[in-house]
């Protein structure tokens, strides 16, 4: 076993990474720290105190300071209140202590926790991997528990031998071989009263289905590891697929991804499911997208992102920080410095004053000029509102806001994130990046201007 992992590991690691390994003191992480030892890899211990049984909790702790003075490597503890952190949170305890753990488990590999011990005068690398204890049969076991739970093929294939800074050297290996090494190596450790009883989802499968399985199909072991494998396979192949759709079918308009759901090809719900997957919306959504036609502005939130329904597709945009409803500009005199204010969306409004000399000026839509003398100030911005009526420069007649943006093809989101310029009786001035009104603007009359120009942060 140990020359196999001893190849197995140097498939995942270089000889020189040094490695943070995961013990509980359970036969598995014993057995993982001895073959660590003795492939020559360097690694140090990180032990987790869930302090979920009184007495045997410590118990563990104390073993596995033990287990690293022997072997001489720093060992790093982390104490958890898990019943607390799970009701805080929740969670259920077993989510919760996962949670906890691999927290932990990144805080050592950023330098942000200390070792409870370490051999006098070492100061070794920080470890650069974690490695856990998980094995084959840990493997199948995730296989049915997320089977049972519901699940695609992320979750069918189980446990991943990489999976960013953790790795799983044992995964090659059941639980047969582990215990088989650790009675070959004379290898002590610590048992778990957890694991015999059937509180436990895990436990059931690992004590009541996986027998039966055998019984059924001697060779389960090495059937499921081959499935498994073949699932892995098939998902990065489903990964691909899914990318390309995406390069189709999901474009970039600035204030929001478009995803264009009527080139949605079969079966559209698993493949908008995982279009719509990397902004948090979960399978729920997608499925009362599917099954009803919703009204133009239809809108979910997921925990980052909110999905609107638009006349052509979905649109997906960032949750944006509430933003206060009126912006007050400061009041602009002759001479006055320039000025900037800060806009939602990153954005900036600079203001200035300056002289009029009676040569046209030819401004872009992020721009607007005004008689400085015809202001009725302080000016503010706010968002726009259903029976918002202005009167755009060059026209006789007033018009309707929303009228304005239907013309010009506006976006739910677009209309969301426009902005409009009024001065302190009301009056709009400018639907601000778009189109001016016809107030209080330049004539030959005019000798100040304020010129206001939209720019980004």
């Amino acid at each position: 076993m140990q020359s196999q992992f001893k190849q197995h590991l140097a498939d995942l690691v270089s000889p020189h990474d040094p490695i943070l390994v995961a013990v509980s003191g359970g036969v598995d992480s014993v057995v993982l720290c001895e073959l660590m030892h003795q492939s020559g890899q360097p690694f140090s211990m990180a032990h987790c105190n869930f302090h979920l049984r009184p007495g045997d909790c410590d118990r563990d702790q104390q073993f596995v300071l033990s287990l690293a003075q022997r072997y001489g490597v720093p060992l790093f503890v982390a104490q958890f209140d898990t019943q607390a952190h799970a009701k805080a949170q929740g969670q259920s305890v077993e989510e919760a202590a996962r949670n906890l753990r691999y927290a932990f488990f990144q805080e050592v590999l950023d330098g942000r926790h200390q070792p409870l011990w370490q051999p006098q005068g070492q100061q070794g690398r920080r470890p650069l991997f974690v490695a856990t204890a998980h094995h084959r049969d840990d493997a199948t076991e995730t296989f049915f528990i997320n089977l049972l739970r519901g699940t695609g093929l992320a979750g069918l294939h189980g446990i991943q031998t990489v999976n960013g800074t953790v790795i799983r050297p044992l995964l090659a290996f059941g639980r047969d071989a582990i215990e088989a090494f650790a009675r070959q190596n004379g290898l002590a450790h610590v048992e778990d009263c957890t694991n015999a009883t059937l509180d436990y989802q895990r436990n059931r499968i690992r004590h009541q289905l996986m027998p039966l399985l055998r019984q059924l199909a001697p060779h389960i072991d090495a059937t499921m590891q081959q499935n498994i494998r073949r699932l892995s396979e098939a998902e990065q192949v489903f990964d691909l697929a899914v990318s390309d759709l995406r390069q189709r079918l999901v474009q970039d308009r600035g204030e929001a991804l478009f995803v264009d759901v009527a080139q949605l090809p079969r079966p559209q719900a698993t493949l908008l499911f995982h279009l719509l997957k990397p902004y948090g919306f979960i399978s729920a959504v997608v499925d009362e997208l599917l099954a009803t036609s919703h009204a133009v502005g239809t809108h979910y939130l997921s925990p980052t992102h909110r999905l609107v329904v638009d006349r052509e597709g979905l649109l997906v945009s960032p949750l944006r920080e509430q933003q206060p409803s009126v912006i007050t500009l400061p009041v602009m005199k002759e001479g006055s410095p320039q000025q900037s204010v800060s806009l939602p969306a990153q954005a900036r409004l600079r203001c200035e004053t300056g002289l009029y000399r009676g040569q046209p000026v030819k401004l872009q839509k992020s721009e607007a000029l005004f008689d400085l003398a015809l202001l009725q100030q302080p000016l503010q911005i706010r968002p726009w509102k259903d029976g918002d009526r202005f009167r755009p420069y060059g026209m006789s007649g007033s018009q309707l806001v929303s009228d304005y943006f239907s013309t010009h093809h506006f976006s739910l989101l677009q209309k969301e994130q426009t902005l409009l310029l009024t001065d302190a009786a009301g009056t709009i001035l400018w639907i601000i990046g778009h189109r001016a009104a016809h107030h209080a603007t330049v004539t030959a009359a005019t000798t100040h201007l304020l010129h206001l120009t939209l720019t980004s942060e």
